[in-house]
This record gives structure tokens, sequence and C-alpha cells, in this order.
């Protein structure tokens, strides 16, 4: 049975490590922080992802974790760096912490007999040209041996969302994978087929059509979820236009496709805003245009600044009669089944109310739950959901939670004047035409600015 190593147990390389274990491999996590090697080794998830505990209990004993690079490669046959790669002030991607492991597997790899093929697979985003440059020239100077001869090396990063993270892993729509040589990537493909549940596509080619795949496949969701939100924007200002309807006659042009066809809000998260920058930093050092693609970017930004003036506008609307009135936000994190806020629209619209003076409630059900939460100044937080609608005079539905919808339309009613909703996702649409509350859902036809 092969034994693999994942080095960094965080959002991704925790479940990656859960899900190699459970379908049978044997594995050792390998990351910095003690808590996360003490969490996997008492079975525990490191962090929050709906599923993981469920797959750390079938892993069933495979799994184990150490601070100790070198001995885990040592001990494995093939190794994944799962390591962050933050952006760097030019918009490329830094190799601050893939640099020190490189160093470490090399060195892991001089140690072994020359006979033991290694295979390492980088998983992280890297700018076009680092799997095959950087990164293979610290594993080959660090270990005195030679990619392709030695040991294989491939790029294959996953293209899957915090909050489905095993799903996606499991089920992945195809598999990218960026090759030093056909023995490496027969192996991770081999791997693959034994822990995939699907048969997904394999697209298996040189390190830099991978690299640029990676950004490529990003910056077109990117592009298609702007175009939905432009749409939406169209709608809402001819009566009777609904963009539900629109997109969904869209989805059905096989050119085109459903997928990420919703118009509603920015989208946020680790990956899409940056890779969509990634790509324009990339076509600037090349001499391309990168309109389109800064185009996307400049949209998406200026969809949460629209988002906080309407806000603003119908607050006020309200409550000209009363004092200034409350804003309560539902959902901080960038989707529903994480905890991560990272370019989220709830919670970088909850930071520019604040800023602007604006007395704000916010709720989410998994905001600094698992994790420490992001610091929002002069933000207040409610114990639920229903307590920051009961005490708002506008709520904002940021983030379409399940919980969220669920919540009964006689608890979002308010005597009197009638409280303001502003649903992004219309996932409480059976709010429309209800007395007591002032439905507006993004992307439907009532006139509104």
């Amino acid at each position: 049975m092969m034994k693999a190593s994942v080095i960094g147990l965080g959002k991704l390389g925790s479940p990656l490590a859960a899900c190699l274990a459970a379908r049978g491999l044997f594995v050792m996590g390998v990351d910095q922080d003690p808590r996360k090697v003490e969490a996997i080794n008492q079975g525990q998830p490191p962090v929050h992802e709906p599923g993981l505990a469920e797959m750390l209990a079938q892993s069933e004993g495979r799994l184990t974790a150490t601070a100790d690079i070198e001995a885990a490669v040592r001990d494995t046959q093939i190794t994944f760096i799962v390591v962050s790669t933050p952006s760097d002030p030019a918009g490329g991607f830094s190799l601050r912490y893939v640099d020190p492991v490189c160093q470490a597997i090399g060195r892991a790899l001089a140690e072994k007999k020359q006979s033991a093929y290694h295979l390492v697979c980088l998983t992280s985003t890297v700018m076009p040209g680092t799997t095959g440059g950087p990164v293979r020239e610290m594993l080959e100077k660090a270990s005195g041996k030679k990619m392709g001869a030695d040991f294989g090396l491939c790029y294959s990063p996953e293209f899957i969302a915090l909050g489905s993270v095993i799903r996606d892993f499991l089920n992945p729509d195809m598999l990218l994978i960026g090759e030093s040589d056909a023995r490496a990537g027969d192996l991770l493909q081999a791997l693959y087929a034994q822990v995939c549940e699907n048969k997904p596509s394999v697209a298996r080619m040189a390190f830099v059509n991978a690299e640029v795949t990676k950004l490529a496949v990003n910056t077109y969701v990117t592009t298609k979820i702007s175009y939905a939100n432009m749409l939406a924007r169209i709608c809402e200002r001819l009566p009777g236009a609904n963009v539900d309807v629109i997109t969904s006659a869209l989805g059905l042009d096989t050119r085109i496709g459903a997928k990420y066809l919703k118009g509603a809000v920015s989208y946020g998260g680790p990956c899409f805003p940056r890779d969509n920058l990634a790509l324009v930093q990339l076509a600037q050092q090349l001499g391309v245009p990168p309109d389109l693609a800064q185009t996307v970017d400049r949209f998406n930004r200026l969809q949460g600044i629209w988002l906080a003036d309407l806000v603003q506008h119908r607050l006020q609307q309200g409550t000209h009669k009363r004092a200034p009135g409350t804003v309560g936000i539902l959902g901080l994190t960038y989707k529903a089944g994480t905890d991560v806020v990272e370019e989220a629209v709830g919670f970088l619209l909850t930071k520019e109310l604040a800023s602007r003076g604006v007395k704000v409630l916010a709720f989410d059900p998994a905001y600094g739950k698992v994790s420490p939460p992001a610091a929002i100044a002069n933000v207040s937080f409610a114990a639920t959901a229903i307590e920051c609608i009961s005490q708002s005079d506008l709520v904002v539905l940021a983030t379409s939670w399940p919980e969220f919808s669920a919540i009964p339309g006689g608890q979002w009613v308010r005597s009197g004047d009638p409280r303001t909703v502003i649903d992004c996702w219309r996932a409480v649409k059976f709010l429309h035409d209800t007395p007591g509350v002032d439905y507006l859902g993004l992307g439907i036809g009532e006139g509104f600015v």
C-alpha cells in the first residue's frame, strides 16, 4: 500500500490527508502548528470543514501527524505540498512557505536509496514557470538528485471550494496534472484513481501549461459570475425582470452552462480574487493586454461599494422620522459551510458600513467558532440570526446559509414601519408581499437603485 505525506494541514491539507487515509493509504500529515498536529493525532478536525470529522473517523488509524518534514518524506513514497502561497505586492504568489518545505524535502530525498523513487506533488497555486524553475531547482540542489531520473515532480492544483472540500476532492470535474515525465504522471493518476469516487477526465501536460490552466479556469469562472451579476443589476431596473429566469435560460445553452451563473453579489474567498489578479500580472509581464481580467476585478470590487450605497440609502429612507437605524448583516463568510471571510461580501460590507458610521449588528453561524475571528471595528454581534433580525431596521442577507432561509416569515415581520430586507441571493423571496416587510431581492425588477 502506498504511503503519502501531506505537508500543510490547513483548510485544504487536512481534508486531503483525511481523504487519502479514508481511501486506504497510510498518510503522514506535517505541520509546524502543534495544535494541528495534536488534533490530527487525536482524530479531531484541526480546521472547520463539513464532513472532516467523519472522514477522519474513516481513516481508522492510517493518518498520523508530525512536525518533522524530513522524517515524513523518508517514510513515504509521495509527498503533497499544500502550504500557503500568499499574494505578493505585484499580484503574483510568494514562495516564502514553499521554499523551506522544498529544501527539507530535498534533504530527505538525499538520504533515500538511489533506487527509492519518490514523487513530489505541488498543489499550491503558483505563477507559470515556478514548478519547473525555482521548485525543481531547490529540490535538485538540496537532494543532489535529478528530477525525472531520481525523483518525480508534478503540479496538480485542486479545483475545490471551502465548505465542500471533501466532496470536491472525491468527485472532481477534472484532474489537472503538470508532470516532469510520464512515470510521475502515471503514478499520480493511479493514486487519484484509487481515491476518487467518480471517474473524472484527466488533463496531463507540461508544468507551464498546468500553471496557466489553474489561473485561467478561476478567472473564467469569475468572469461568468460577474456577467451574471451585471445582468442582475440590469434586471433590478426593469419592472418585471427576474435574473433567475434569464440565467436559467442562458444555462441551457451548452456553450454557456448553468454553473456559477447566479446573479447576486461579489465573488470572494481565498482563490478567485487573487487568481484573477495573478492572470492580470502575468499578461502585463508578457506584454499582453489584461483588460478583460482587470475589468472583472474592478467590476467585482465596485459591487461592494454599490451594495453599501444601496443599504445606506434604504436605511435613511426607512428611518428618516427616527434616530439613525441599525443594519443587520446575516452572513460574514464568503459562502455557506466555511468560516473564511477573506474577500467575503458580508464581511466587507460590514466593514464599509461601520467605517461610514452606520450602526451594524452582525451574525454568522461559523464566524469565530473555530478559527480566531478577523477583527471588525465598531460592530456588534448577535447571538442568533433571529436576534440580529429583531434588533435591526434593515437586514442584509449576504451569505446564503440554509438556516437563514429556514427562518419563519413571522420572525422577519415588524409592526409599524416595515423592516427592510435586502436579499442578495433571493433566499427568502417568500417574504415578497409580506406585510411588515419591505423586501428587496437583488436581481428582481422592482425599479430600485
